[in-house]
């Protein structure tokens, strides 16, 4: 049997990190979440996580700032934002027009939504 795919979710809503752990542990995902993106940053360990999961709009450092400070320590981690606002991607590709993320998702999404995502993100 494969182990189960790992993701980590930063979120700075418990509610929302609380409910996808639980529903994403169910379908058999090992999941560690954050609330606090620097405290995420700070307990990072490169090569653990097949998919990261983050929010964009985030006090203390943002999605984007997140995300360009992992990639300097885990160049091939998966990277996918999830947010409740209007997708970011011509931002992101101002910002970063060089990197590869593996997509936006919008919140409200289901539990199955979110694990078929996840499967077709991690393959």
């Amino acid at each position: 049997m494969a182990p189960a795919t790992r993701v980590l979710i930063v979120d700075d809503e418990k509610d929302i990190t609380s409910s996808l752990k639980l529903g994403l542990a169910h379908k058999g995902f090992t999941v560690d979440v954050y609330n606090d993106p620097v405290d995420a940053l700070a307990n990072y360990k490169p090569g653990t996580y097949d998919l990261i999961i983050l929010d964009i709009r985030m006090p203390k450092m943002n999605g984007f700032e997140f995300f360009r400070e992992v990639k300097k320590v885990d160049e091939s981690v998966k990277v996918c934002f999830l947010t409740a606002f209007e997708v970011y991607t011509d931002e992101f590709k101002r910002l970063f027009p060089n990197m590869k993320i593996e997509g936006f998702l919008r919140k409200p999404i289901t539990i199955s939504e979110l694990a078929t995502q996840i499967e077709k993100i991690t393959g």
